[in-house]
């Protein structure tokens, strides 16, 4: 499966639909595999809680196990405390192949609701290129003016693409100056 669709990240993207048309798996087979991907990013993810975010390359590599399996664009709000520390990632929204729409009222709930010292805001890009759009540098500053009127820092914005010899590939707006 691994060959036909070219390699395991490909095979994670996979819709049901596609990994039931494999020779050997059915809708039932097909279910349980993406179940398994699912369930082993997530996995991945609860790994960060409680753990401090010294930089974006922790948070990319925590994050990324489960946005690069997407194939559409998905926006994460990972709430930390005072110290740092992950109190919960939550899904602000979920987009189509190339845009994600959201609104800070939507981005920041789950901050006001977990009273979160700050937030780290990653969406990751289907493409596997992190280079970010006209849209996400917009939306980038939107999101820090309205984090500091909420008096709730935004510590980050990340860009996740694909991953590289294992290193996985994104851009952090605080580490180009720009968050």
């Amino acid at each position: 499966m691994i060959t036909r669709f070219g390699s395991l990240q490909a095979l994670g993207r996979a819709s049901p639909a596609e990994l039931a048309r494999c020779k050997g798996v059915g809708p039932t087979k097909a279910a349980r595999l993406v179940a398994a991907f699912v369930l082993g990013a997530r996995s991945a993810q609860e790994e960060l809680l409680g753990r401090r975010i010294e930089r974006p390359k922790d948070a990319a590599e925590f994050l990324g196990p489960r946005m690069r399996l997407l194939a559409v664009e998905m926006l994460l709000a990972v709430l930390l405390d005072v110290k740092g520390r992950v109190l919960a990632v939550e899904e602000v929204t979920r987009g189509t192949l190339n845009e994600s729409l959201y609104h800070p009222r939507e981005a920041f709930r789950a901050a006001i609701a977990h009273k979160a010292h700050s937030v780290l805001f990653a969406h990751n890009h289907p493409s596997g290129d992190p280079t970010p759009s006209a849209e996400d540098i917009a939306i980038s500053r939107e999101m820090k003016r309205a984090g500091a009127i909420l008096g709730i820092e935004v510590v980050d914005h990340l860009i996740l693409g694909g991953s590289r010899q294992g290193e996985p590939l994104y851009y952090s707006f605080r580490e180009r100056g720009e968050g």
